[in-house]
This record gives structure tokens, C-alpha cells and sequence, in this order.
């Protein structure tokens, strides 16, 4: 990790790596919710709602990754000041917010048919409710930061002391009463049928896949303005 802050370094594995992401992420998520729509069978009782799992289930794993991802982002820039560390912070900010508002909406569509309601102040929710406005915080800071010429140091502070809703997000299930089911998959095994769960890893690894495609275009993008930016500096003192 350490040789990939480079940034000459990090653009000639970036590149491939993109590619390789794109498609594989394509090609798991296309089969698994395929498999998902037309070959599992509907629960026996949630119906044809359950398949909504292949989507919101990846999408509450990675809108919780991104935020760890930014954490450790924001360690690298504040303790070894990485070059690439508030590139790589700002670039997987948007991506994240997308997965936690998908998982927000997701959820509450599948909430209606199962709750009764399309939303309940109940600490899962409402914790990843404050998830998706600390991404929309995370972005606005960072990209005030950078106009300024900034570090981004403020932002990685943030994106550390942000980082304290995610236990929150995990274990809110067991510290207060909630309408949201406990944790189906853990390393004990599973509480959903075989015949259901098949495509769920391959969402999983799939959408994964798609986010880390995602972020190394952010990643390459401003790279490559920071690169024009920087020509157009000399251009301009010749």
C-alpha cells in the first residue's frame, strides 16, 4: 500500500485494475440478481418482497464500507500523509453516499409490505439515516477544502470522528428495541434458506467490484485535472 502512494505507481495499477473491476462487478451482479428475480423462490413469508435482499443487503455492506474506507484515508493522511490519502477520501465519498441512500431506499421499500410503514425512527434506520448526511457533510467539506487550496485535513478529521455511527449502525439491533431484524449471516451461519441465499454472495462480491471500479475513476479523474492544473500553472509562469 505504501508503494501505491506514488501516484505514477498507483495510475499504472489503477488502470487495469478499473477494467478488471468493471467487468467482473457487471457480470456477478447481472447473475446474481438474475438468479435472484427468475430462479430463487418467493419466502414463505414475505413473498416475492424478499428479493429485494440482493440489492439492499450489498448496499448496507458498502455504504458502511465506504465510511470505514475514509477513515482509514483519513489515519494515512493525518499520521504518514500519503499523497493519495485525501484523493482517495474525497473519491469514495460519493460512492458510498449512493450505496447508503440506496440502502435507505431500499429498505423502505421493503419495510411497507413487511412493517406496515415506509419508515420507523428505530436505531438501525436512523443510524444510517445519519450516515448518508455525513457523507453529504464529508463531500461538501471537502470539496469547500480543496478550493481553498486546503490539505483536506479538516475532512479526515471528520471522516475519523464520523467513523463512531458505524458500531453505532452494527449493533443497534441489540442495543435498543427495533423493528429491524437482528443479523441473518454471521460467522455461525445463516438463518436464510439455502435456495434464497446462493445469489446474495454474488451481489455482494459483485456491487463490491463495481464500488472499487467506481472509486478508481474518481481516483484516475482528478489525478488527471490535478495533472492539467498543474501544466497550465508553469504555461502561465513562463
Amino acid at each position: 500500500m505504501h508503494a501505491l502512494a506514488n501516484p505514477a505507481r498507483f495510475l499504472r495499477f489503477a488502470r487495469p485494475a478499473t477494467v478488471w473491476c468493471l467487468g467482473v462487478g457487471l457480470l456477478l451482479v447481472l447473475t446474481g440478481i438474475g438468479g435472484g428475480l427468475f430462479i430463487t423462490p418467493p419466502d414463505y413469508l414475505q413473498g416475492e418482497t424478499v428479493r429485494i435482499l440482493y440489492i439492499h443487503v450489498p448496499s448496507a455492506w458498502l455504504g458502511m464500507a465506504g465510511w470505514g474506507a475514509i477513515a482509514a484515508a483519513s489515519v494515512s493522511q493525518l499520521v504518514w500523509r500519503h499523497p493519495l490519502s485525501a484523493i482517495a477520501g474525497r473519491a469514495t465519498a460519493p460512492a458510498g453516499a449512493t450505496f447508503a441512500g440506496a440502502c435507505l431506499v431500499t429498505g423502505s421499500i421493503w419495510g411497507r409490505p413487511t412493517w406496515g410503514t415506509w419508515w420507523e425512527w428505530d436505531g438501525r434506520l436512523t443510524s444510517m439515516l445519519i450516515l448518508f448526511f455525513l457523507y453529504l457533510g464529508y463531500i461538501a467539506l471537502a470539496s469547500a477544502e480543496r478550493e481553498r487550496g486546503g490539505e483536506g485535513r479538516m475532512a479526515a478529521i471528520f471522516g475519523l470522528v464520523g467513523a463512531i455511527n458505524l458500531p453505532i449502525i452494527h449493533y443497534s439491533v441489540l442495543w435498543w428495541r427495533t423493528l429491524h431484524q437482528g443479523q441473518s449471516i454471521t460467522l455461525g451461519g445463516s438463518t436464510i434458506a439455502p435456495a434464497l441465499l446462493w445469489p446474495l454472495p454474488l451481489t455482494m462480491l459483485g456491487f463490491t467490484a463495481l464500488f472499487a471500479a467506481a472509486v478508481l475513476m474518481r481516483m484516475r479523474a482528478e489525478l488527471a485535472e490535478l495533472r492539467v492544473e498543474a501544466r497550465l500553472r508553469r504555461a502561465s509562469s513562463e
